[in-house]
């Protein structure tokens, strides 16, 4: 049944994850969502909700771990700083991710990894390992490059990014596509004007900083296009 969402345990380094698995009946492929600086939320379970009834699973990426689930953003903040501390590790643990989602049963036609916020920095140092997946999409992520060594990028790479971002100033922009370009990488970066941060969280308004607001406008035109990017990977008749 479409939708039906289970949780899976997985470790990276001691800790035990918790994240969730929401199915769709018969899977066209499967999408790893890292979330927000918040953590796995309502926000991430209902893209996922939304993705499975188009025929993907969803797989909703803990990444702080099982103890941490539910505690808020500012805890989810200080977690986000451990994990950015050391970009090698968290490189590896996103690694670690990608093979608790190969592992498991009828996971369709092969893997996509998009996130949101600081989960849009993920998928892109997904990206940067070289890991042959088919395709990561960053949302209003964080550009900033590891430090790395680079490597060629396999991964197809979409970015939709708030042009008025204070988080991403236009020179990180440019960066990043100079960066991809580098790598050999089949890319695109979609710029929204007159958008800034969590643009597709409709709660962004509520946080209190003019540097986050959800966008109506950008928030479709980019699902729309990702819609695009997933039917390019894995055509419907395919």
């Amino acid at each position: 049944m479409s939708g039906k969402s289970q949780s899976v345990e997985h470790q990276f380094g001691g800790e035990t994850l918790l994240s969730e698995l929401v199915r769709a009946t018969k899977p066209r492929a499967t999408i790893i969502l890292f979330p927000t600086v918040a953590g796995v939320s309502e926000l991430e379970l209902g893209f996922a909700r939304t993705l499975a009834g188009n025929g993907f699973n969803a797989f909703v990426a803990d990444l702080y771990g099982k103890e941490f689930r539910g505690s808020g953003r500012e805890m989810g903040a200080q977690q986000m700083q451990r994990l950015r501390a050391s970009r090698a590790t968290l490189g590896n643990r996103l690694l670690a991710v990608v093979e608790t989602v190969r592992g498991l049963p009828d996971t369709g036609a092969g893997i996509v990894a998009i996130g949101f916020c600081f989960g849009g920095l993920c998928a892109l140092d997904l990206a940067r390992t070289g890991i042959d997946i088919a395709g990561v999409a960053s949302f209003h992520g964080l550009f900033d490059p590891t430090g790395l060594p680079p490597r060629p990028i396999k991964a197809k790479v979409i970015a939709f990014h708030g042009w008025d971002d204070p988080l991403v100033p236009p020179a990180k922009v440019v960066a990043l596509g100079a960066e991809l370009t580098s790598a050999g990488c089949d890319w695109q970066i979609h710029a929204f004007g007159n958008t800034v941060h969590a643009f597709t969280n409709p709660g962004a308004d509520k946080f209190g900083n003019p540097a986050t607001r959800f966008s109506p406008d950008a928030n479709r035109r980019s699902w729309r296009a990702l819609d695009g990017f997933l039917d390019d990977l894995f055509p419907a008749n395919g």
